[in-house]
């Protein structure tokens, strides 16, 4: 009977007994099961929880928070267990229930950490704000006994009608595009600098290394008409002790010859005779050979000489050809690089041409600012000036012409024009008007008719002088006395 009441728990499960004997609650593997006891099983397995969180920031911005959290109770922990068991083991770790109690608290905490940071704080430190909101969530778990064993937050997602993100990204990718465009500007460049800087590093090492090259090629020369000098010295030793040799062996030959010969001469008679009769056969068979010979010899003489002059004339022929194309292709190759150079140095004057045309126009363009900036600022000074001296136009004229320094410019043109004439002055004075002053007015006409006579001597004299005119003879003759100015009493 007891066998029956004695529980086991799986390996992700406590038994919660309650009831008879027990204070508040026991956690158990496995128990026996008394009368008047209930026990429970309670699953320890983390379970997955997908949210789709929305907060706002400081700017009252609001934005999608797409989370993966994966909580269960802490086995590690016993009173989280027991707090678990109090609290949630009534109802499944997936049920509805539970969800939205570890919703709730996710989003609770979020929406507060969210509203205290504005969007790019939160955008640019993603991962402190999970972080902090992963801290803030678990503070609040753990008073149920629920532990966050992992969480995923996805990246932030905006809010249908406000795409701040989306623009954020856009701005990013254009800003990446544009640093791109310019770092492949400046990579083409590198490139084209680099490829020229190798040209000119590669006919220099080429020219250096020919100049080398001519003066390793002269030592090896020199090394090496030494070295034929020493063999040709040692070949002449070896030839002169050769032919010592040879001479020491001649003499020793000479002397066994002698016996050779005395020897020989005893066979040569016996041989003599066959020697004879056998010399006649060879002989014999000997010029038949030798008629072959020269029939073969003569016909080989006339065919090799046709193929040396045949293949000599086709090698003439070549080496004529190969010269003529040798000549059209320097020709050719010179009449290229005659127009890439012509070319080089119209694009040259052009470049030069437009160069020289943009900074003459910068120069117009900066004159004309100039000129523009000036009569601007001269506007200013004469409206200044026409305000300092209350509108009045012929005070600010005089001012301007004095401050400008004008009427002496105006005495020093007039007396430039006329320095050097040596002018003549005549005063004349009419003496009769401070006599007569007392006279009455019936006397007045009479003097003005009086002074003009008084004034016509004086007149006509200084322009004899001046321009050697005389007066008509109806109007008078001037006396030599007359052609001084003088005062005439009326």
């Amino acid at each position: 009977m007891c066998f029956w009441w004695y529980k086991v728990a799986d390996a992700s499960e406590y038994l919660v007994i309650t009831g008879a004997w027990i204070n508040d609650l026991k956690i158990k593997k496995k128990a026996l099961i008394l009368p008047g006891q209930k026990f429970t099983r309670i699953e320890l397995s983390p379970v997955n929880y997908t949210f789709n969180v929305q907060a706002m920031s400081a700017e009252k911005l609001p934005f999608i928070l797409p989370a993966v959290f994966t909580i269960g109770p802490q086995v590690n922990d016993m009173e989280a267990i027991i707090k678990y068991a109090k609290l949630l083991s009534n109802h499944e770790k997936d049920s509805t229930h539970v969800k939205e109690l570890v919703q709730g608290v996710i989003e609770g905490e979020t929406r507060v950490l969210a509203a205290s940071m504005t969007m790019e704080e939160v955008f640019k430190g993603t991962k402190e704000f999970k972080q902090e909101v992963f801290a803030k969530v678990q503070l609040e778990l753990n008073q149920f006994g629920l532990f966050i064993y992992n969480a995923n937050v996805k990246q932030l997602v905006d809010v249908p009608g406000h795409e701040y993100f989306s623009y954020l990204g856009q701005k990013t990718q254009m800003e990446a595009a544009n640093q791109a465009k310019v770092d492949v500007a400046e990579a083409t460049m590198k490139g084209e600098v680099g490829a020229k800087l190798r040209q000119g590093q590669t006919l220099q090492n080429a020219a250096k290394i020919d100049a080398e090259t001519k003066i390793i090629s002269t030592q090896r020369q020199g090394e090496g008409k030494k070295e034929e000098v020493r063999v040709h010295t040692e070949v002449k030793v070896y030839e002169n002790q050769r032919e010592a040799e040879v001479a020491e062996a001649n003499a020793e030959l000479a002397k066994k010859k002698a016996v050779w010969d005395k020897e020989a001469k005893v066979a040569q008679v016996e041989a003599a005779k066959a020697v004879s009769i056998r010399e006649a056969q060879l002989q014999k068979e000997v010029e038949k050979v030798n008629a072959m010979t020269m029939t073969e010899k003569l016909k080989a003489d006339i065919l090799s000489k046709a193929m040396v002059e045949a293949e000599t004339k086709a090698q003439e022929a070549s080496w004529q050809l190969n010269q003529k194309q040798k000549a059209a292709d320097a020709i050719l190759y010179q009449k290229e690089k005659e127009a890439e150079a012509m070319k080089a140095v119209a694009e040259a004057q052009l470049y030069a041409r437009q160069k020289a045309a943009e900074g003459e126009f910068y120069a117009k363009k900066k004159e004309a600012e100039g000129l523009d900036v000036m009569g601007q600022a001269q506007g200013a000074y004469l409206h200044y000036l026409l305000e300092a001296n209350g509108r009045d136009y012929p005070a600010t004229r005089d001012y301007m012409m004095i401050n400008n320094r004008m009427y002496p410019e105006i005495a020093k043109i007039n007396a430039d024009a006329v320095r050097g004439l040596q002018p003549k002055i005549s005063i004349w004075s009419n003496g009769g008007e401070a006599a007569d002053g007392g006279a009455g007015s019936s006397n007045a006409a009479m003097k003005s008719i009086a002074g003009l006579y008084k004034m016509l001597p004086p007149l006509f004299s200084t322009v004899h002088e001046q321009t050697g005119m005389l007066p008509p003879n109806w109007m008078g003759t001037l006396s030599a006395e007359g052609s001084q100015p003088k005062n005439i009493e009326a």
